[in-house]
């Protein structure tokens, strides 16, 4: 385990953006399995590899760059170190970013899945409010601790760590027709 941290540093050194990237897509298809077989239950015959593959898609080509970008520019718009830093980061993070980044998640989610716009309106009016509320009980803590104790190259990989669980209910919601 030692060895593939190492190997995970060295490309992080090397290429941060490109491996912050496969981490998330990687993390967002390893969430929808997970949805899949332990919250959905469908079995290894019933599992959907094209759903897996659109989650995966979802993480690649939106959640990596965005969120990758995101934290980049947090940094440059709230500078310094410490705790009122970490809540400022927390609290730009939460009350801007988030409500948007899952409106968009849900939406992108809902056109890969076929969703005419009025379905995919329908279905953001359902799920949304549902999928903000449990970001507030998880992502603030998580958020705090990352912005206050890790590095900002390594802050996508901890939030996709921590964020295994919560693509998993994110994959259930948004594929929940």
């Amino acid at each position: 385990m030692a060895g593939l941290w190492r190997a995970y540093q060295a490309l992080m050194s090397k290429k941060p953006w490109t491996v912050q990237i496969v981490t998330a897509g990687s993390l967002v298809g390893v969430g929808d399995v997970i949805s899949q077989q332990l919250i959905e239950r469908r079995g290894l015959t019933n599992h959907s590899l094209t759903r897996t593959a659109k989650m995966m898609s979802i993480g690649f080509v939106f959640v990596g760059p965005v969120v990758g970008g995101w934290y980049k520019v947090l940094d440059k718009l709230v500078t310094g170190t410490g705790k009122s830093v970490a809540l400022k980061k927390m609290l730009f993070d939460q009350v801007a970013f988030a409500p948007c980044f899952l409106g968009t998640f849900l939406g992108i989610s809902g056109v890969l899945n076929g969703l005419t716009v009025e379905e995919n309106i329908t279905k953001l009016r359902r799920d949304y409010t549902d999928a903000l509320i449990s970001n507030y009980t998880l992502w603030p803590a998580v958020q705090m601790a990352n912005f206050y104790f890790v590095p900002l190259n390594h802050r996508l990989a901890v939030v996709q760590i921590v964020a295994i669980a919560w693509n998993s209910y994110l994959s259930w919601k948004a594929n929940k027709m």
